[in-house]
C-alpha cells in the first residue's frame, strides 16, 4: 500500500478544506449529543428531588400509625387485666 502525496497545491487545499468540513459536521453531532446528555441529566435530577418530596412527605403522614397501634395495645392491656382483676 502506497501513500501518494498529491502535487497540486490546490488539491491539498481541497482536501483540507473537505476534512475541515468532516470534522466541523462531527464536532456539530458530538455537541448536540453532548446537549442532549445535559438536558436528560437535568430532567433526572428534577424526577429524583420530586420522588425525593414525595418520599418525605409519605413518611410524615405515616409516623402516627405505629403510635395509635400501640396505643390500642395498652388499651386492651389495661382493660384484660381490670376485667381479671374484677372477678
Amino acid at each position: 500500500m502506497t501513500i501518494t502525496t498529491p502535487s497540486d497545491p490546490a488539491a491539498v487545499a481541497v482536501e483540507l478544506e473537505r476534512l475541515r468540513g468532516t470534522m466541523e459536521t462531527g464536532f456539530a453531532r458530538v455537541d448536540g449529543s453532548l446537549a442532549l446528555l445535559v438536558q436528560q441529566g437535568k430532567q433526572t435530577d428534577r424526577q429524583l428531588s420530586d420522588h425525593e418530596a414525595r418520599l418525605d412527605t409519605l413518611e410524615r403522614s405515616r409516623w402516627p400509625l405505629p403510635s395509635v397501634a400501640a396505643l390500642v395495645a395498652v388499651t386492651g392491656l389495661t382493660l384484660t387485666l381490670w376485667q381479671l382483676a374484677a372477678k
